[in-house]
């Protein structure tokens, strides 16, 4: 059974840092391109940016504006969302995904996902 599990949010003050994890188990975590999304309350949920087996980078959206920085550690089946320099609007649950190829989908493809961690910035 595939798992996969966030962690690593919590509140913090704007222009803070965060660094977000997610793990996997149950698949071959370094042939599968893994993502990061987030859903504000009453909005849609955002895909973020997405890593390749390979660590080519998609970015799904540019709201971000450089701040955030993805990353993987197939050693651990774990990929990371490095948040620098966070502002109120950043506030979301924060979710991961595992793709079902070595490269990076579309984010509608996604449909292996965590429960979320949830970040919440204060001005």
């Amino acid at each position: 059974q595939v798992q996969v599990m966030e962690s690593g949010g919590g509140l913090v003050q704007a222009g803070e840092s965060l660094k977000l994890s997610c793990t996997t188990s149950g698949l071959t975590f370094a042939h599968t391109a893994m993502a990061w999304f987030r859903q504000a309350p009453g909005k849609e949920r955002e895909g973020l940016q997405c890593i390749s087996w390979n660590d080519g980078i998609d970015h799904y959206s540019h709201q971000d504006q450089g701040r955030f920085t993805i990353s993987r550690d197939n050693a651990k089946n774990t990929v990371y969302l490095q948040m620098d320099n966070l502002a109120p609007g950043d506030s979301a649950m924060y979710y991961c995904a595992a793709g079902s190829s070595y490269f990076c989908p579309a984010p509608s493809a996604f449909n292996l996902w965590g429960r979320g961690t949830q970040v919440t910035v204060s001005s």
